[in-house]
């Protein structure tokens, strides 16, 4: 795949790093090429630095990982998304967020022209996109979205990841529990002082 990926902050950073490892060609979509901070990621395999909406342009697929109260400046910025696959891995956390929004990823939607808008990415914390490994097992994500394209890949690029799989939770309606769950997950690693090594993982009983 090709992959614009707008925000190379830690959770950008650690995506880009861990798909460019499994041969996705990755396009660090910037607002000012000179002040770029992301300079180690060019040090992965098949990555460059672009301007955003150059970016955009040749991918296929689009992720967002910027604050989320830029959520719709950063949309407006993408320039034509027709066709393309955007993967939204914001959330917004303690009100700061899109104005008028209770999620970032119906902000995106009404914001850009693709309707096929999906989220996922937001449900953990960055160290586990750099290493989902627990023992001999792996963590799981989840994916909500109307776009069964999106879904697809956004599943597709969880296993490259390293993550043992990555489960769907609905529509656009489950944009909301998304974000959520992403809270749940800061309230325990942050505010109960559970630390960030820790992850969630569905388990099925047999029989």
């Amino acid at each position: 795949m090709t992959i614009a990926i707008i925000g190379t902050g830690n959770v950008g950073g650690a995506l880009a790093t861990q798909w460019a490892r499994k041969g996705h060609t990755i396009l660090l979509g910037v607002r000012d090429l000179a002040s770029f901070k992301g300079q180690q990621l060019l040090n992965n395999p098949n990555t460059a630095v672009l301007s955003i909406q150059e970016a955009v342009q040749k991918a296929t697929i689009v992720l967002l990982a910027t604050p989320a109260p830029m959520a719709v400046e950063v949309a407006r910025s993408l320039g034509d998304t027709s066709g393309k696959i955007i993967i939204d891995s914001m959330n917004i956390v303690m009100n700061r967020g899109p104005q008028g929004y209770s999620n970032t990823a119906q902000a995106i939607l009404d914001n850009t022209a693709t309707r096929d808008v999906v989220k996922c990415f937001n449900t953990t914390g960055f160290n586990n996109m750099q290493n989902p490994v627990y023992g001999d097992q792996s963590l799981d994500l989840f994916v909500a979205g109307d776009s069964k394209p999106g879904k697809a890949a956004a599943q597709q690029l969880a296993l490259d990841s390293g993550f043992a799989a990555c489960y769907d939770i609905g529509g656009n309606d489950k944009f909301e529990l998304m974000e959520q769950f992403a809270f749940f997950w800061i309230n325990l690693a942050l505010f109960q002082g559970q630390g960030r090594e820790i992850g969630m993982k569905l388990l099925k009983r047999q029989g």
